[in-house]
């Protein structure tokens, strides 16, 4: 698959995410894919399956927020099978935090797939909602 292949699948996930389809997103996701989230959050760690990252990041994490992340896309650059995603997600801790998170994710893509990725994002605001 081409670049612009694959910006198109990332860009219809998310159109989907906001409207909804949480695993619109997830969906594209191989089954062994190498995902890492930076920090020394509770949920920052190196993860090797789709299900390792879904059970120890995206769980944990929801369980903490009072709503769905609201996912606004900023901008997608791709190049051959890189591509880097910059986008806003929006929500509020069950906590009383308030959750408005920059993500900029860079990502391998093979046959329409996910095979790397890995999450930049401001862990202070993850730690809040654990506090």
């Amino acid at each position: 698959m081409s670049a612009a292949d694959n910006k198109k699948l990332i860009s219809d996930a998310f159109a989907a995410w906001a409207r909804g389809d949480g695993n619109a997103f997830f969906n594209l996701l191989a089954e062994d894919v190498r995902w890492t989230v930076i920090g020394g959050t509770p949920v920052s760690r190196t993860y090797t399956s789709r299900d390792a990252f879904v059970e120890g990041a995206v769980k944990p994490l929801t369980a903490k927020l009072a709503g769905p992340i609201v996912p606004t896309v900023r901008d997608i650059i791709a190049e051959g099978d890189k591509l880097v995603l910059q986008w806003d997600g929006r929500s509020s801790g069950k906590n009383g935090a308030i959750y408005h998170q920059t993500y900029c994710w860079v990502m391998r893509f093979e046959n329409g797939k996910i095979r790397e990725g890995t999450a930049y994002l401001d862990t202070a605001l993850i730690d809040q909602l654990w506090a």
